[in-house]
C-alpha cells in the first residue's frame, strides 16, 4: 500500500500554474514544485479558467501539479484573493478551498485545492482533465 503524506501541499491546475500570470509567477518563487499528480472529478470550462469539481466516484481524472508552500498561511491568503475565496468576497464564493486526497507517482497525497463552488449546468465538460495551456499528464 503506497505511504499516504500529509504536508503544506497544495495542487494546481488550469491557469494558476501559468507563470506568466501575476499568481503563477508568486507560486513559482514561493512554492516548490513536487510532482504532478489527478484526482476524480470533472473539469469545468468557466470563461477564460476552468473550474474542478471533485467527484470522488467519477471514471475521469482532473490532472494538475502538486506544490509544496514554503509559507503556507501567505501563500493561501494570496490565493484566497485570487480564487474569490473567504469572508470578504462575494457570496456565494466563487470557489471553495478543500483538502482532498490526490494520486501522484509518489504515493496518496492530502493536498489543498481550489474548488468550483457554483452551478455548472450549462459549461463545457473538458474530459481530458487539463486546460488547454497544460502540458500532458
Amino acid at each position: 500500500m503506497p505511504m499516504k503524506e500529509t504536508n503544506n501541499y497544495l495542487f494546481v491546475f488550469g491557469t494558476l500554474p501559468d507563470k506568466d500570470n501575476e499568481y503563477g509567477n508568486y507560486l513559482s518563487n514561493n512554492c516548490t514544485f513536487h510532482t504532478r499528480g489527478k484526482f476524480k472529478g470533472n473539469l469545468y470550462e468557466i470563461g477564460e479558467n476552468t473550474g474542478a469539481i471533485y467527484q470522488p466516484n467519477s471514471g475521469l481524472f482532473i490532472y494538475g501539479d502538486v506544490f509544496i508552500m514554503n509559507n503556507p498561511d501567505e501563500t493561501l491568503k494570496i490565493l484566497d484573493e485570487y480564487e474569490g475565496f473567504g469572508e470578504n468576497e462575494e457570496k456565494p464564493n466563487l470557489f471553495t478551498s478543500e483538502v482532498i486526497e490526490v494520486e501522484t507517482d509518489k504515493g496518496q497525497i492530502d493536498w489543498r485545492i481550489y474548488l468550483y463552488n457554483l452551478r455548472v449546468n450549462g459549461l463545457m465538460l473538458i474530459i481530458s482533465g487539463k486546460h488547454q495551456n497544460q502540458p500532458p499528464p
